[in-house]
């Protein structure tokens, strides 16, 4: 501030409002990262270093652009639709540099939930719609309840799911007591209220996000998390195998572990495909029966790709998870590894 105006107080408030970090840490956060025993790992989660900032990429490469249908929806999937309904976050991740809403600059971009609404049903194959963009829970209660009045009357969805790390950075959200009210309208329209967590390392599940994810389960709120895979945070077997099993014993089911995507001109947050697989390998001997359900999958354009296995043959084996085409889905191929490798584009084909 000295800089811009000499010198005078600026408020934590006016520092937000402005972007002058151009990421912020929620209070609580910084708890955790000052609390915990993870600390250098957690404050590598929402902390970019200066060099991250100047980074070029600011747009990734999943393909969004190509799949936003209506403003503010993404058809990626034949029976899931991405409902983005903001771009503003708790807290900016440190793999996130990209742009939230896609094909537009965020500003330019009003959900057309109307349009959506008349989109989902003339597409019967679209069972579910996940609320993403930035946090749905940014949003007020009354605005999701708004969004609830587009998507509830829709016969042929069969859930309602909330991609959040607010379970994480701002825990006291979820004690809202207007929330239980919204999840039981979901579940009163015969739909499946689901939150999706975002806990990337045990040392972000705290002892409020355990009460609530526990209070919420006993109202009937389904719990998934995903994870991603990222350098110098979460890139060990005994970090991640002690996440998924403290997920399912709060009731929390851990289905994806992601190879993170890369972002254009940022690339910095990625681990090797190899020693993913090290890595997936390590947690599975680390857990037993039920908590081995989790997937190691890639994110790409044309779809989610599990990653099975290096065969001896020096190939890397996959399976289609996800595709725009659905004939694709669960069938194998593989590619020739190469060293390095971190995405599939990186593979060289034949």
């Amino acid at each position: 501030m000295d800089a811009i105006e000499g010198a005078r107080d600026g408020t934590e408030g006016e520092l937000q409002a402005n972007s002058i970090t151009r990421y912020h840490v929620t209070k609580f956060y910084r708890e955790q990262i000052t609390d915990k025993t993870y600390s250098e790992q957690l404050r590598h989660i929402v902390e970019p270093s200066f060099e991250e900032f100047e980074s070029p990429g600011n747009l990734d490469t999943s393909g969004e652009h190509d799949n936003t249908v209506v403003p503010g929806f993404q058809h990626k999937y034949p029976q899931t639709g991405l409902l983005l309904v903001t771009d503003r976050c708790a807290s900016y991740c440190r793999y996130c540099f990209r742009k939230r809403i896609v094909g537009k600059n965020s500003d330019e971009v009003a959900t057309d939930f109307a349009r959506i609404s008349k989109y989902i049903r003339g597409h019967p194959e679209i069972t579910n719609v996940l609320l993403s963009g930035g946090d749905p829970f940014m949003l007020s209660t009354a605005k999701l309840e708004k969004i609830l009045d587009s998507m509830l009357p829709i016969p042929h969805l069969n859930s309602i799911r909330f991609g959040t790390k607010m379970v994480a950075y701002e825990p006291k959200r979820f004690e809202d007591p207007a929330l239980l009210p919204l999840f039981q309208r979901i579940n009163d329209a015969g739909k499946a209220a689901v939150i999706v967590t975002h806990f990337d390392h045990i040392g972000e599940i705290s002892v409020d996000a355990e009460r609530n994810i526990r209070s919420l389960g006993a109202q009937g709120v389904q719990f998934l998390n995903q994870s991603v895979l990222l350098r110098r945070i979460n890139d060990s077997p005994e970090i991640l195998a002690a996440t998924f099993a403290k997920c399912h014993q709060m009731g929390v089911h851990p289905y994806y572990l992601f190879q993170g995507r890369p972002v254009k001109g940022a690339s910095h947050f990625q681990v090797s495909l190899r020693r993913g697989l090290e890595i997936a390998h390590g947690i599975n001997q680390r857990l037993s029966g039920i908590q081995k359900t989790f997937k190691y999958i890639m994110s790409h354009y044309t779809g989610k790709i599990e990653i099975l296995d290096l065969g001896t043959d020096g190939r890397m084996y996959m399976r289609y998870h996800q595709n725009k085409t659905p004939e694709k889905i669960g069938k194998i191929f593989s590619r020739l590894y190469a060293e390095g490798a971190c995405w599939l584009d990186d593979l060289p084909e034949g």
